[in-house]
């Protein structure tokens, strides 16, 4: 008999997005196929890696990071796949998958690469807008510079959006109006991150779309609208029951649709993603812009990408099969 896969889902995180990650591995946990595969759910947060096990994860156990693997019962369980459940570094921008690449363990993500660049949103608007694709103007504030208001509202112009260039939560996200409250903004999403964008603020409808490719099959998901009862879809309106409708999928023209998954399947493939992703757009006046990719989704019951799975008529089950199979 051929013995179990031992699945690590991974979760944890070194950033604000510790609680969110630790709903989507949960989550995950419970659709993993067990016919299969052993899942194990392991929190890494800065030097504290370990495996949660026992009645209400209460039993933790060190990893061993030079093999990642653990001892349970005087024995020592290898891991054979990441299954990356971690929004946020180091599992959002890719420096948890250059570990794995060493230790030769594949994994359920995007790569270094294209994780890294995915996650530092102003490099990633300037790549796609090199590839013809729409976004914003931005500009981006590091920690250590000198900056004056006059100089930004002439790149972006007010209302501007103020926020962490890596994060993916809404933490640390300002919309701003009026200049004098520019500081106060910058300060706070430097709380989050030694870096800021500023970037113009674009009205319209927003819209997501998820994408998948294996080596055998290829999903752009059904659209989904968000309808925000915040001036935006911040961190309260994204994760507050009644904040904020997603309808999926998106009561809109078949035509927009099509737009909105053929644009998603392109930046998947510029950004050369693999495993499951989510794009964000907002549209205005018939254009579709660009807002920014997750690289590592959420992937609670209620989260966006497991509804827009089922509403293809799919399980969630079956998805992360078809990724676990094509990547280990």
């Amino acid at each position: 008999m051929e013995m179990k896969k031992n699945i690590a889902i991974i979760t944890g995180g070194d950033s604000s997005e510790v609680v969110i990650s630790m709903k989507s591995a949960g989550q995950v946990r419970q659709h993993i196929d067990r016919d299969k595969y052993e899942p194990y759910l392991v929190y890494i947060r800065e030097d504290d890696w370990h495996v949660k096990t026992g009645p209400d994860d209460a039993v933790e156990i060190p990893v061993n990071k030079n093999n990642f693997s653990f001892i349970h019962e005087n024995r020592e369980i290898r891991f054979d796949y990441a299954f990356i459940a971690m929004h946020g570094p180091p599992g959002e921008d890719g420096r948890l998958q250059a570990y794995f690449d060493l230790l030769h363990i594949p994994y359920s993500s995007s790569g270094v690469l294209s994780l890294a660049l995915s996650f530092n949103k102003y490099a990633c608007k300037n790549m796609l807008s090199q590839a013809g694709i729409l976004t914003a103007d931005a500009f981006l504030i590091k920690k250590s510079m000198k900056w004056d208001a006059d100089t930004i509202i002439n790149t972006t112009r007010l209302p501007c959006f103020i926020k962490p260039n890596s994060g993916g939560s809404s933490f640390g996200v300002s919309k701003v109006s009026l200049p004098e409250e520019l500081e106060a903004a910058v300060h706070k999403a430097l709380e989050e991150d030694s870096e800021v964008l500023v970037e113009s603020f674009i009205p319209g409808r927003e819209f997501t779309c998820g994408a998948l490719r294996t080596s055998g099959r290829e999903f752009t998901f059904p659209v989904t609208e968000i309808i925000s009862k915040k001036d935006f879809f911040d961190y309260e309106a994204k994760y507050t029951e009644g904040m904020a409708k997603e309808i999926t999928p998106a009561q809109i023209p078949a035509e927009l649709t099509r737009k909105c998954q053929s644009m998603t399947a392109r930046i998947y493939d510029v950004l050369d993603c693999r495993g499951l992703v989510r794009i964000d757009f907002i549209i205005n006046e018939g254009k579709l812009y660009f807002l920014e990719v997750n690289g590592i989704p959420g992937m609670s019951e209620m989260s966006i990408i497991p509804i827009q799975i089922r509403t293809l008529g799919h399980t969630e089950k079956e998805i992360y099969n078809l990724i676990i199979e094509d990547s280990i």
